[in-house]
């Protein structure tokens, strides 16, 4: 039975600038939901939040009655508004789409305006935010044809209202597993329920890295975070710890400058793996210190006006221990591919992960094509995941021309 009637009526807290919080509207809109809605930026109200949770730092936050999630997944949700199994189980189709997309980031989103303009049926599943790291990147410098650059937000934004005009469809939700059968069709569990492809596209991208030190964990979202986007604007005069040495370290860590007074960025090794521009970029900003040849081997923090906050971090540089003073972490140190889903699927991956496919990005199981970030050899640039997102759509509508025939052979029918 569906207890939604019946609870009390959600609160959400969030900004305008921020993409998880927009991703969180659009689960609730699609469910149906009303709820109240508070902007973080108006006069009290980040402080009200601050006071019922603990202090955390990170929106969106969402309450039910006295129970609140930070961020919530879909599952998360879905638990919290009272959707039982029988409610999911209800909204089975039967329906066969011709192309399931895992994952509404660049990569899909460009495979979705080929595919649909040809009108091959194709469905998105999304389980966080629409654009995926690119639409939580504050300014996109390097993808054609803006000449100022485009906010990540924005990029977002123009692909997936292009892949809607040509008729693609975004659910937002979790796919939990994916399974061939006989037939030569699928069958993907999702928290929207059981569906069935005749093919599926597989970008779901990557997530960051956690450094795996004492403190992360007991403090993410109560002074450590991966979203300067999202987050950055707690931090307004406060001083920062960026940990990471990469292009997503140096960009995110210039962002944080619009509100930190002062920001140490820590690097394990003695030279940036970012590019020169940014590097200089760096360089000339007296805001930022960089700390070379520095580990950060604990986060730790303290009571302050009767809240546990983030107040340092301990580090190891030149073989000599110390503490930073800060008031928030934001951790860049790399990306992990997003494939859990694939347990016993019969996709491999490589040593690391990634997914592996043919030249024509088809991986191991016939029908299943990997695309974007999620790839082995991909290079991790927002213009080659859209790229890469188009050759797989043609590759998806080659595979489809022949779909009846194979299926009739395999089926014997």
């Amino acid at each position: 039975m569906n207890n939604k009637e019946n609870m009390t009526k959600p609160l959400m807290y969030g900004a305008p600038w921020c993409s998880y919080c927009e991703a969180l509207k659009k689960k609730l809109e699609s469910m149906d939901v009303e709820y109240d809605y508070k902007n973080v930026d108006d006069e009290g109200v980040r402080e009200e939040m601050n006071a019922k949770t603990n202090d955390n730092q990170t929106i969106p936050v969402l309450f039910v009655g006295d129970e609140y999630k930070v961020n919530p997944n879909d599952e998360e949700v879905r638990k919290m508004l009272g959707e039982s199994t029988d409610d999911i189980e209800d909204k089975q189709e039967d329906s066969m789409h011709d192309v399931i997309m895992i994952g509404a980031g660049p990569t899909s989103l460009a495979a979705a305006v080929y595919t649909s303009r040809e009108d091959i049926g194709t469905l998105i599943f999304e389980k966080g935010i629409i654009g995926g790291l690119a639409a939580i990147t504050d300014m996109v410098d390097n993808y054609p044809g803006f000449e100022e650059g485009v906010a990540g937000m924005d990029l977002a934004d123009k692909l997936q209202k292009q892949a809607e005009r040509f008729g693609a469809t975004i659910e937002l939700g979790e796919v939990q597993s994916v399974k061939k059968q006989d037939d030569g069709s699928f069958v993907l569990q999702t928290t929207s329920g059981e569906m069935k492809a005749k093919s599926v596209l597989i970008g779901t991208g990557s997530e960051w890295k956690k450094i795996g030190i004492p403190g992360e964990t007991e403090y993410y979202g109560r002074g450590v975070h991966n979203c300067a986007t999202c987050d950055g604007a707690f931090y307004r005069d406060k001083k920062l710890v960026v940990v990471g040495g990469g292009n997503s370290s140096a960009q995110e860590a210039l962002f944080l400058t619009k509100f930190a007074s002062h920001i140490d960025i820590l690097i394990r090794s003695d030279a940036w793996k970012a590019s020169e521009v940014l590097i200089k970029e760096v360089e000339n900003n007296d805001k930022i210190t960089v700390h070379f040849n520095t580990t950060a081997t604990a986060i730790v923090g303290a009571e302050v006006d009767g809240m546990n906050k983030v107040t340092g971090v301990d580090i190891l540089k030149d073989e000599k221990n110390d503490t930073i003073v800060t008031d928030g972490v934001f951790v860049f140190i790399g990306l992990l591919p997003v494939t859990y889903f694939l347990e016993g699927s019969g996709v491999q991956m490589d040593e690391y992960g990634f997914v592996k496919t043919d030249p024509k990005l088809m991986t191991d199981v016939d029908g299943i094509f990997c695309a974007g970030d999620v790839r082995s050899g991909a290079t991790m640039q927002i213009a080659s995941a859209v790229g890469e997102g188009a050759s797989a759509a043609l590759s998806i509508r080659e595979y489809l021309e022949n779909y009846d025939r194979r299926r009739a052979q395999a089926t014997g029918k």
